[in-house]
């Protein structure tokens, strides 16, 4: 029960439409609280890999999409390292969404890897080219505000 209750987001997993998003916008204030402390992230990663596969097995499904927990881990690190600014966040948050639901190269092999590995690695790594394309464009933005 509390599995399922982890996994999906505090249940938001079960939301009709987009619940993806939903999961996103939790990653979002995850990342708020813990922007200091984004070391200790590593070890939410790992619980989050443990939790999905778990709660996979428990509605027997590989992937189902009620589990959101990956995108609740995955979206503080499209945001690591940005300023809070709201532009930032919003760039890092419509970056993250795109590559999750894109997946381009390696990001959609990656759900290959077996149980909760297969659920979270892709939004890790969807999380890792939102990053860079968020300082990207944060970077660029700044030199055409100052230049």
């Amino acid at each position: 029960m509390m599995v399922k209750f982890l996994a999906t987001g505090f249940g938001i997993g079960y939301l009709p439409k987009a619940p993806g998003t939903f999961g996103s916008i939790l990653g979002v204030g995850l990342w708020w609280l813990m922007k200091d402390y984004l070391p200790y992230h590593a070890i939410l990663i790992l619980v989050a890999v443990w939790i999905a596969g778990a709660a996979a097995k428990q509605l027997n499904h590989s992937d189902p999409s009620c589990v959101v927990i990956d995108e609740i881990v995955g979206m503080p690190i499209a945001l690591a390292g940005i300023a809070p600014v709201w532009w930032h966040i919003l760039i890092g948050f419509a970056a993250f969404r795109l590559f999750d639901i894109w997946k381009p190269f390696p990001i959609r092999q990656s759900q290959k890897l077996p149980g909760g590995w297969g659920i979270v690695v892709d939004d890790l790594l969807a999380g890792i080219c939102a990053c860079i394309t968020t300082h990207a464009i944060a970077w660029s933005c700044r030199e055409w505000l100052t230049g």
